[in-house]
This record gives C-alpha cells, sequence and structure tokens, in this order.
C-alpha cells in the first residue's frame, strides 16, 4: 500500500466515526462519501452529499467532516465539495449499512 492509499484508508476510518444524526450508520458506510481522493501533497479531495438537501443539520455535519478529516496525520489541506446530483438514496448504502437498517 502506497502513501496516499494508507492516508486515504485513515481518512476513511476517520468519516467512519461520523454518523448522520437522524440514521443510525456513520457517513461513509451510508454511501455519502461519493468520491475520496488524496493528492501527493496530502490534500484531501471528497465528493459528498446529505440524505436529503433539506437536512437541518447539513452545515455542522459538513463543518464536523472536515474538522475529522483535518485531524488525519499527513492531510494537509481538505477540499469538500457537497453536492446532491446524483442525489442520495438507500442503494448506495453498503451492505453493512443496510444491515443495520434493516433495509435487506
Amino acid at each position: 500500500m502506497n502513501d496516499k492509499e494508507a492516508l486515504k484508508q485513515k481518512i476513511i476510518a476517520a468519516l467512519k466515526t461520523v454518523y448522520d444524526p437522524e440514521i443510525p450508520v456513520d457517513i461513509y458506510e451510508l454511501g455519502l462519501i461519493y468520491e475520496l481522493d488524496v493528492d501527493d501533497d496530502g490534500v484531501a479531495h471528497v465528493v459528498m452529499t446529505l440524505t436529503t438537501p433539506n437536512c437541518p443539520v447539513a452545515d455542522s455535519l459538513v463543518m464536523d467532516i472536515q474538522t475529522k478529516i483535518y485531524q488525519v496525520e499527513g492531510v494537509t489541506d481538505v477540499n469538500l465539495h457537497l453536492t446532491f446530483d446524483p442525489p442520495w438514496d438507500k442503494s448506495r448504502a453498503s451492505e453493512i449499512a443496510q444491515l443495520e437498517l434493516d433495509m435487506l
């Protein structure tokens, strides 16, 4: 595993500590992270969504995600882009999340 991949795995571990306030599953397993990349300079590039565009805690959730990523050793900056295209739906959730939510 190269350094960028190792850093990416550490970021994923950090993302798995952030939970959607309305659903008892972490944002990574929910499928809210559409893209995650780390460049050679340690900048984390994240494209994510929320379960709904009208999420009442959108601002605090995004701030929490950025904070968790910044805390990962080796990350120099975070470029986080919030999108609603395509909109999130339950099919994006991992099998683990679907089991947790009794969706299977």
